[in-house]
């Protein structure tokens, strides 16, 4: 499985936090705090949670189909790197698996969508 190319130095410098193991309650509020974030909108989140489901990080496990949903998220929001981390992560999924992921994304963006209303 490809999961070591994930791990960017753009996860380190923008969303402020170090990629190394983290205190437990920094990585407790790790994932609610990007899930919120990208619940408002910030597909810098969105590209964060793809990094840590790809990777199984932040206490996270390593979840192709989600890391996929978070990285085709953040690929709509109009982040290239994104876009090619989605085509990577893709490599090693199923015609099946990449189908759950866009309904997941799909899923996503109508309850983002509804919420906003």
């Amino acid at each position: 499985m490809k999961q070591a190319w994930i791990a960017s130095e753009r996860l380190i410098e923008p969303a402020g936090f170090i990629a190394e193991p983290a205190d437990g309650e920094a990585d407790a509020l790790f994932l609610p705090e990007r899930l919120a974030a990208a619940a408002m909108g910030d597909g810098s989140a969105c590209f964060d949670l793809g990094v840590v489901f790809s990777t199984g990080s932040h206490g996270a496990a390593c979840d192709l189909i989600e890391a996929h949903k978070w990285f085709n998220l953040a690929a709509v929001a109009g982040d290239e790197e994104a876009a090619q981390c989605r085509a990577d992560v893709a490599e090693d999924m199923t015609a099946r698996e990449i189908a759950e992921a866009q309904r997941r994304a799909r899923q996503w963006l109508a309850a983002s969508a509804r919420g906003a209303a």
